[in-house]
């Protein structure tokens, strides 16, 4: 793989970590749903999940360009 194609996929990674993340806030933040500590948890699980895959690969596509 490119390393441009590495920086994009990281890109796209860390945009959906922070989606997940947001999603994670919203459950909690929602007041009258049963359920929203385990989708909160689920939702921030996932979130540093996606965004350690991204900077990995972000970083591993920094060490592609300067080899």
């Amino acid at each position: 793989m490119k390393a441009d194609d590495e920086k994009g996929i990281s890109v796209i990674l860390l945009y959906t970590a922070l989606l997940f993340f947001l999603l994670g806030v919203a459950a909690r933040l929602k007041m009258n749903f049963h359920h929203r500590i385990e989708i909160s948890t689920a939702g921030f699980v996932v979130a540093a999940v996606l965004a350690a895959l991204g900077i990995v690969l972000f970083l591993f596509s920094l060490r592609k360009r300067r080899g």
